[in-house]
């Protein structure tokens, strides 16, 4: 199977480098047939599926299943599907629907229905991957390697999952890639029969919806991605640039915790606060909280707090109940919430390997990750070798890597994006890129923000530039790399009775999840 999916790996290669000398046929698909799937917070959700080629070079070959969800359009006249993606890759998308046709103004999602997807491999499409199940059981190896015993445990683990992913999806895995997903859209957008789609996508979504437009300028109205991928990383240098990225949010949690001493008494320097915390870690390397939480874990419980400040009240009351009490009672109840993986996390973790795996060459050499890996670590530590093992099957992965699409374009529609400059999992320079790329487009900045997600999260100047886009198509157009900058969204407060209510940007990073 090796020697096979090589060989297909070859061939998709030249499709995906050069998307206009090699077309592929779109495949059709009957209309979908919608049935109500309500809930109590979107009570006209709709439910549905297509199918698809696996191999859309096979447009009559085997097929496989999307699952759809839909808010229908309530104005007279429509929009047409606005289709919309959490990120990932791996990230489900059907819950996404009912936010966002509820979180827009009432007058923008009355003209849309509102789609959502789980992409190829994902959630309750078919077949749906879980490569190893288990594969995060609790604790692992300290993802530090200090010692060649814990570099083996390790670099055991990456392997293995590899070899499982590739024992049991051979046939599946050589067609999960970004491109093949873009093609999905497309089957999709003919199934409704609609002359074009709108969509919205967050973080990795950001990149499929750039490769969709990249492939089918014509059949795009709106195209809105939030949170942007750096094409010219995908996916290695886009990971160490992470490493750096969320090395200061990090320290931005450690001195927002600093500010609010009088709740949390950690002292008023940031830089003591976090060698209490990397004490913390230490000691958590040496006898994990409950048997569950060492020091991967922990790092793996404080990521969440670089995607979404909203978090960072629930990880420095964990922080402070450890340090002053030795109660872990809250850390472990963190990670629960934020971390633990359970099989839809299985499943998203199989899928985000299968694709980045798959979309872009990786190192082979195990020495160029090492190498790589411990010199942003001695700069960016927080979560260097943690990022590193969470992409390592990728160094072992059983199908040859495509190559990355070049989005740039004249032909593409023009597109809102929307970018924060602290943001760490897709640092601000990807979303300057993508600007300049999409020649288009207009850039929307939230100065000073850290955020990973920043649209319909209750930033009142970004969503009025979302809805204004959505209504008309309206993009602004300014001088410098941004063509309009809204102030960051205030900062969180400490816990207290009077955010015992769940935030609009709490929800929608619930949806979006981490690692995306």
């Amino acid at each position: 199977m090796r020697t096979r999916a090589a060989a297909l790996g070859a061939v998709a290669a030249v499709v995906a480098g050069s998307l206009t000398a090699a077309p592929v046929r779109a495949a059709t698909a009957p209309a979908p047939v919608w049935t109500a799937c309500a809930t109590h917070d979107h009570p006209t959700l709709q439910c549905a599926s297509v199918r698809v080629p696996l191999d859309h070079a096979d447009p009559a070959g085997r097929r496989i299943t999307l699952a759809l969800t839909r808010v229908p359009h309530t104005a007279p006249t429509s929009e047409g599907p606005l289709l919309v993606n959490p990120g990932g890759p791996g990230g489900s998308g059907l819950e996404l629907a009912g936010f966002v046709a509820s979180a827009l103004p009432k007058s923008v999602a009355a003209r849309y229905d509102v789609i959502g997807f789980d992409p190829r491999g994902v959630g309750r499409s078919t077949p749906a991957l879980t490569c190893a199940p288990g594969h995060f059981a609790a604790p692992r190896p300290d993802s530090v390697p200090a010692t060649p015993a814990l570099e083996r445990a390790n670099l055991d683990r990456a392997r293995s999952f590899a070899e499982s992913c590739g024992r049991r999806y051979a046939d599946v895995l050589p067609y999960l890639d970004t491109v093949s997903a873009a093609r999905d859209l497309e089957v999709v957008r003919r199934a409704l029969g609609a002359p074009r789609i709108s969509y919205f996508g967050y973080s990795y979504g950001t990149y499929l919806g750039a490769v969709y437009a990249k492939l089918y300028p014509g059949r795009v109205h709106r195209l809105v991605l939030d949170s942007i991928v750096d094409p010219a990383g995908v996916w290695y240098a886009d990971n160490l640039a992470q490493d750096h990225a969320f090395d200061d949010r990090h320290r931005a949690l450690m001195a927002w915790i600093a500010r609010h001493d009088t709740h949390y008494k950690l002292g008023t320097d940031p830089a003591r606060i976090e060698a209490r915390w990397y004490a913390m870690r230490a000691a958590l390397a040496r006898g994990p909280a409950g048997g569950r939480v060492g020091a991967a874990e922990l790092e793996d419980t404080f990521t969440p707090g670089g995607y979404y400040d909203g978090y960072w009240p629930h990880l420095a009351e964990a922080f402070a109940a450890y340090v002053h009490r030795g109660d872990t009672g809250p850390l472990l109840a963190a990670y629960d919430r934020l971390a633990a993986v359970d099989a839809e996390g299985d499943n998203g973790y199989s899928v985000y390997t299968a694709v980045q795996c798959r979309d872009a060459p990786w190192p082979r050499d195990w020495h160029r990750w090492r190498a790589d890996t411990w010199a942003a670590h001695a700069k960016a530590p927080v979560m260097a070798w943690n990022n590193t093992w969470y992409n390592a099957p990728c160094a072992f992965w059983p199908t040859a890597p495509l190559r990355p699409v070049d989005i740039a374009g004249d032909a593409v529609p023009p597109a809102l994006l929307f970018q924060a400059t602290g943001d760490a999992a897709t640092p601000y320079a990807g979303g300057v890129a993508v600007h300049r790329l999409l020649a288009r487009s207009g850039l929307v900045v939230e100065q000073g923000g850290g955020n990973h997600g920043v649209t319909l999260s209750g930033n009142a100047c970004l969503d009025r530039y979302l809805a204004a886009y959505l209504a008309d198509g309206t993009v602004p157009r300014g001088t410098g790399p941004a063509d309009a900058v809204c102030a960051r969204s205030p900062e969180p407060e400490p816990l207290s009775a009077k955010s015992a209510a769940v935030s609009r940007g709490a929800v929608l990073h619930g949806l979006l999840g981490f690692r995306r």
